[in-house]
């Protein structure tokens, strides 16, 4: 009996090595942050604007990866770093996972006004500027935009994760039929931030400002915006937007995330 006992639980042994030795390795991580453009809301189509990364789990192997949208509507870099949201994710990522991060539609505003406090200094460059904040109502010391952003590239990477650093898209803003661009400033700056900290770069402003120079200023009025918003796009917008996220991706020498598109995605 004993030695039948020893036997079963020889086998019970033998049984959990070869799971634990077996089991999978756990999913990686894609982990989306940034505004509005985003995750707009709750990121269920909240009056009825809509954020790129609300679609972009459609492009992706779910079996193989997971995504989570961690963007904010309403934060600058600098906000959503010092004020609570970056902390609450950071923890959560691993080695192994991935971060794509787009800032800049709301770090051109004031450092201190009482409505928001969320402005940056411009540029990418180590100046710094100490204002009482009205918000928070304490003493802060505010940074460039490129200097939030190196800063969590640099803390998400000693996590061991593998970030892509985004232009903010356009919006919707013409001059003589053409859209304007973000490449003599955020866009600018969020290359020279993405090069200086180590982490891809993904000229999506650039991508999307393209595709709505080809269809021109009238249709991508009509049919990726509403009359009241000329930032956030609605769904058909949003879902190019998230499109030239993946074309992004796909273009990126290096950049191991692309093996986690979906067949079609992969096309």
């Amino acid at each position: 009996m004993k030695q039948a006992l020893k036997v079963s639980l020889f086998v019970a042994v033998v049984l959990l090595s070869s799971f634990i030795l077996t089991k999978p390795a756990d999913k990686p991580t894609l982990f989306l942050i940034g505004d509005s453009t985003v995750r707009n809301g709750q990121g269920k189509g909240d009056g009825g604007l809509w954020g790129w990364g609300s679609f972009l789990h459609e492009f992706f192997d779910t079996t193989k990866v997971t995504i989570r949208n961690e963007a904010l509507g309403g934060t600058s870099s600098r906000s959503f770093f010092n004020r609570g949201r970056w902390q609450a994710v950071l923890p959560q990522i691993r080695k192994g996972d991935f971060l794509i991060m787009q800032f800049g539609h709301n770090d051109n505003g004031p450092l201190d006004d009482t409505a928001r406090a969320r402005g940056t200094i411009k540029g990418i460059g180590e100046e710094t500027k100490e204002i009482y904040n009205p918000i928070t109502k304490q003493q802060e010391v505010v940074h460039s935009y490129g200097w939030y952003i190196r800063k969590m590239v640099e803390e998400a990477k000693a996590k061991g994760a593998t970030v892509v650093v985004c232009s903010p898209i356009p919006r919707n803003d013409w001059t003589a039929g053409k859209v304007k661009r973000a490449d003599e400033a955020y866009g600018k700056w969020a290359r020279e931030a993405a090069i200086a900290s180590g982490a891809f770069f993904l000229d999506l402003n650039t991508l999307v400002a393209e595709s709505y120079d080809k269809e021109g200023e009238s249709k991508v009025r009509a049919t990726y915006f509403n009359t009241k918003d000329h930032t956030h796009p609605i769904e058909a917008g949003a879902r190019l937007n998230s499109a030239k996220v993946v074309e992004g991706i796909k273009g990126i020498k290096g950049l191991s995330l692309k093996k986690y598109l979906n067949k079609q995605a992969k096309k």
